[in-house]
């Protein structure tokens, strides 16, 4: 006869785990990160069935005497953790049960792992939250002090890849700031659908017991406990919404990735990274190699899989919870791990980017840059915009025929195809003067740029303020 099971839940099996299915089933092996908040998680639950009489006083004093000792052996070292027992949850509470006796098989009146897994992710996510949003600010910061060095540094502002007109270094770093500040915002919104407690919900139906779960809610710093228990421990929105933030995030990241691996390449010269933040060649002595940039542009793709494959666990479960929501945190934690290290390795690596003003105001020289402010300067003198458009497109060819920039035609040339043209152009063909032309509200003149970053700087002040 098979052996009988000996498995805290095993009083309906007449037969131990397959060896095979017991490390097949086990999760312990990743879930242990989440000890702070489960044992955090027992304690609200003790001091709460104390409140409604299921514990009295000296036995709620024993279970958490008990939780501080383990939680203690988990932070040295010592805490004998056993993938027999599967997961974080069965491993604490059988230590529970060798600390304090009997009185350790009490604590889980009123509650299940469903709620208690789910109560556990959602405060180490809220935790994440907590940790990621200032190094976003950090890296913010960063992006505002690039922008105030290179207020009035010219470069050329591309489409399709190609010279399209002329901006400054400070209004390009601004649209960074842009992008990270909408990502702070998604995050802060991802918090507050993190921060609603499932406790009580137990298995799915809720409790025979009288919880005080706005108690609990209350000590765990919920904003307050979910509406529906059914719904409470099968729900992982709140996990696919951060994966979901991340993956833009990413997106963001790896967009500014990719302009810094092309502007310090020998091609673009524009930029030069520090050398503590690149690695070489083993093979060509020459190279210096922008690995970071590289490492958080690839890194996108992970991001990306982590959110479908929440997704796809999620897609085809009936309600309430599965074994399959086991599956839920690696992709999870992996994706709090890489947006924290990458958000960090660019907060730290930005304020140190070595600008090449030179090659950027000659690389904005290429290209016809002021070509639109030469058609915006014909529309000024009463001529159509599409017939000023035709115009410059002939000039641009003539230029190009000649081998010449813009500002280097005569007024005698330029009136060859449009006797409106007059000295005054000059004014607005030079790079410096195009820019400065564009003072419209969040513009790239220097005036407008200064404002940005005044902005900027205030809209840090006071986000999250309510």
């Amino acid at each position: 006869m098979k052996e009988k099971s000996t498995k805290p839940w095993g009083g309906r099996f007449s037969e131990a785990t397959d060896e095979f299915v017991e490390q097949f089933n086990a999760s312990v092996g990743f879930d242990q990160r989440l000890y702070r908040q489960d044992i955090l998680v027992s304690r609200a639950h003790a001091r709460m069935l104390a409140r409604i009489g299921v514990l009295d006083d000296r036995d709620c004093d024993k279970l958490l005497q008990a939780l501080d000792t383990i939680s203690a052996e988990i932070e040295s070292g010592t805490f004998p953790w056993d993938s027999a027992l599967e997961d974080l949850h069965m491993n604490i509470e059988s230590r529970l049960v060798e600390l304090a006796g009997d009185v350790g098989k009490r604590l889980h009146a009123g509650r299940s792992r469903n709620d208690q897994v789910v109560t556990d992710v959602r405060l180490y996510l809220r935790d994440a939250i907590d940790e990621i949003d200032p190094q976003l600010e950090k890296l913010q910061l960063a992006i505002i002090t690039l922008a105030e060095r290179e207020v009035d540094t010219i470069m050329p502002g591309f489409t399709h890849l190609q010279v399209a007109q002329a901006i400054t270094f400070g209004h390009h770093m601004l649209a960074w700031f842009e992008m990270i500040h909408r990502d702070r915002a998604r995050l802060s919104r991802c918090r507050e659908g993190v921060n609603v407690s499932p406790l009580g919900a137990a298995a799915l139906a809720g409790s025979g017991f009288p919880l005080d779960q706005e108690y609990v809610a209350q000590q765990l710093q919920f904003e307050k406990s979910c509406d529906n228990s059914l719904d409470a421990v099968s729900d992982r929105d709140f996990a696919i919404e951060f994966c979901a933030f991340a993956a833009i995030l990413f997106m963001h990241l790896s967009r500014i990735a990719e302009e810094l691996v092309l502007w310090t390449s020998a091609q673009f010269n524009f930029v030069e990274l520090p050398d503590r933040f690149c690695t070489g060649s083993s093979i060509m002595p020459q190279k210096k190699n922008p690995d970071v940039p590289e490492l958080v542009r690839g890194k996108s793709a992970r991001v990306y899989a982590n959110l479908f494959a929440l997704l796809t666990l999620m897609k085809s479960q009936p309600l309430a919870y599965n074994k399959d929501n086991q599956e839920d945190k690696e992709p999870l934690f992996d994706t709090i791990d890489t947006v924290n290290d990458c958000v960090i390795a660019f907060a730290n690596m930005l304020p140190h980017l070595q600008v090449n003003r030179d090659q950027l105001l000659a690389a904005a020289q290429l290209g016809h840059a002021t070509a639109t402010d030469l058609a915006d300067y014909l529309v000024r003198k009463e001529v159509p915009f599409r017939d000023a458009h035709e115009i410059v497109g002939r000039v641009v060819q003539y230029a190009l025929a000649k081998r010449k920039r813009l500002d280097e035609l005569s007024v005698q040339e330029l009136q060859n195809f449009s006797p409106q043209i007059e000295e005054d152009v000059f004014d607005i063909l030079s790079l410096q003067g195009s820019v400065n032309s564009k003072n419209t509200y969040g513009g790239t003149s220097p005036q407008q740029v200064a404002a940005q970053i005044k902005r900027a700087h205030q809209r840090l002040k006071e986000f999250g303020v309510s």
